[in-house]
């Protein structure tokens, strides 16, 4: 083969390479989508209301703050703006941050918590 025929090539195997890459980030976000449709998805949608508040944009957001969405006291009296560190505390253990809720879900996992969150953190554009 050719120089010029290795290089083109190695430039198109290159560019392919790039075309299919995932950042980490990415594939984490991927795996939170996939573990957010299988666990969170029967009570929250990401841009409609359901039994739970719609959940694009949550992270950056003040607690009990997406309009029209009616929240139980316990989350009312929340004063604190969901990121990673709230919103760990929140998945591991709702009740324990905000007794009485109505969220009574728990995700046990340090990991899925991680890739959960790192997906909304991805739906808030940060």
């Amino acid at each position: 083969m050719s120089p010029t025929r290795l290089l083109v090539a190695g430039l198109v195997a290159e560019a392919l390479v790039m075309a299919f890459a995932t950042p980490q980030g990415s594939l984490e976000s991927e795996k939170g989508n996939a573990l957010f449709e299988r666990r969170c998805s029967g009570c929250h949608a990401t841009n409609i209301d359901k039994e739970g508040p719609r959940l694009r944009g949550v992270y950056g957001r003040k607690a009990a703050n997406v309009p029209g969405f009616v929240y139980s006291d316990a989350i009312k009296k929340l004063n604190l703006q969901w990121n990673d560190e709230t919103l760990d505390r929140w998945l591991s253990n709702p009740d324990a941050m905000a007794p009485d809720t109505d969220m009574g879900f728990k995700l046990s996992s340090a990991d899925e918590r991680k890739a959960v969150i790192t997906y909304l953190k991805s739906l808030s554009g940060r």
